[in-house]
């Protein structure tokens, strides 16, 4: 195998220290669900239902909200300050949850928590440390760190909240948060050090703009798709529980279908990403998955009264997800504008958590007026409509990344240079570094001619 197929060292760590960090985002929002109703009962207010699902929502609320700002400000001012701010802010929204004894309280630790909008900036580190023939290998470490989170939550969130409580629960997530900060000052290399050879941490450069981000079709497609991606999702956990309860089920055996069914998906997951980025079937394998998950929430409503299909059909679900949750991310980073990565993860990332937010609405008030078949038809309508989208979307290119030493050059000869590489056929980006005597080059593989590039370069000497 090529060194050229397999991550390097810097992309290995980098990839595993940023997916924790995300997972440790999503740990904080996950953790409190199956717990948070039955504690809130004892807070002051905590009896208004409303307000209990306020405290659920309002970290998604202002994920949603803040996700733009924060990948704008990574643009400008590097990843790591933005990822250390929106830590130390989700660090003290923790401690102040806590702390709280009524429900506002906690609603504004909630909010705070979320505020700490850190997912589009750790998503386009991740970019930035990536070549792009290996991101999608790193954004599916994000998505099985997600699944893997939800998963864990499910099983230790009881076993948590019966040694030290809800307030214990949020105290341990601020605490993970601090220690966060220092993964990221101690292991996670700084943009520089990448393949890539990024330099935005040490010379911020400035956002091409949000209406631009906003306006390409083809981004338009992918945020649809991971709106309506996250929507199904919360929608059917509406229902899946209630249904599993209803089959025989406790409510306190459910991590018993969930685990092996996230563990089984991963294993069927990897697979179809290998497939789509080695082969070259990027698009083939996205529809496909976006088609599976429409096919099941056809079948859905005729499987709730068994277990057994129950978590066939779950199993089905989240392998189509898992492949999606990994492809979409990297599909955004590879057609968003140049210099504007963050930008337009950080949209990418709202409308993710809005998603979510309608999602879980929709679901809930279908479920109450219509039942589980009005829930099926409310997904079956976002997928069908994504499926339509999916199918006009451009099948992205296959982008390598090349490195190539240079000789000392003035900075007339490096002006020529850049010219001639991009005149080259194949060659999409050119980025020279005289003072580290480099050149990286992103180029298309089924046009790319080497043997021009080293000749060029081979002049120069």
């Amino acid at each position: 195998m090529s060194s050229g197929s397999r991550m390097s060292p810097t992309e290995l760590r980098a990839s595993l220290s940023l997916a924790s960090i995300f997972g440790l985002r999503m740990f904080g929002m996950f953790v409190i669900l199956p717990v948070f109703a039955i504690y809130a009962e004892h807070l002051k207010g905590g009896d208004n239902l409303t307000l209990v699902g306020i405290a659920l929502g309002a970290y998604g609320l202002t994920q949603a909200i803040l996700q733009i700002p924060f990948g704008w400000m990574s643009d400008r001012y590097g990843r790591k300050p933005v990822i250390y701010l929106g830590l130390a802010i989700f660090a003290f929204g923790s401690f102040l949850a806590a702390y709280a004894d009524d429900i506002y309280l906690v609603i504004v630790g909630r909010v705070l928590q979320g505020s700490g909008a850190i997912s589009a900036a750790v998503i386009a580190m991740v970019a930035d440390l990536t070549r792009e023939e290996q991101r999608t290998k790193a954004m599916a470490l994000i998505g099985s760190t997600i699944g893997i989170t939800f998963a864990l939550s499910l099983v230790v969130s009881p076993w948590l909240n019966h040694v030290i409580g809800v307030p214990g629960i949020f105290a341990m997530t601020g605490v993970l948060s601090l220690l966060a900060m220092l993964v990221v000052y101690a292991v996670i290399p700084n943009v520089g050090e990448g393949p890539e050879g990024h330099a935005k941490d040490a010379a911020p450069q400035a956002s091409p703009g949000f209406l631009k981000v906003m306006r390409d079709p083809q981004l338009a497609r992918l945020n649809f798709g991971i709106l309506a991606l996250h929507a199904v999702l919360m929608a059917l956990f509406i229902v899946v529980p209630l249904s599993m309860r209803e089959a025989g089920l406790p409510i306190g055996d459910h991590w018993q279908i969930y685990l092996p069914v996230m563990l089984g998906s991963f294993a069927l997951m990897v697979p179809a990403i290998i497939f789509a980025e080695r082969r070259g079937r990027i698009k083939p394998v996205f529809i496909g998955a976006v088609a599976l998950l429409l096919a099941g929430q056809l079948t859905m409503p005729w499987l709730l009264d068994s277990i057994g299909r129950i978590s066939i059909f779950l199993l089905i679900f989240f392998t189509a997800f898992n492949v999606l949750e990994a492809m979409l991310p990297s599909l955004i980073s590879k057609l968003a504008p140049a210099g504007a990565k963050g930008t337009a993860i950080g949209v990418y990332s709202s409308v993710q958590f809005l998603g979510t937010f309608i999602g879980a609405a929709c679901g809930g008030f279908l479920y109450q007026h219509t039942g589980a078949h009005g829930v099926f038809l409310f997904d079956f309508a976002l997928l069908l409509v994504w499926l339509v989208l999916a199918a006009g979307m451009e099948a992205p290119a296959s982008v390598l990344t090349r490195k190539y030493p240079l000789p000392i050059l003035d900075n007339q000869q490096a002006d020529l240079l850049r010219d001639r590489l991009r005149a080259e056929p194949g060659v999409r980006e050119v980025r020279l570094e005289p003072s580290v005597q480099t050149a990286f080059l992103k180029v298309d593989a089924k046009r790319y001619d080497e043997r021009g590039v080293l000749r060029l370069i081979e002049d120069l000497a």
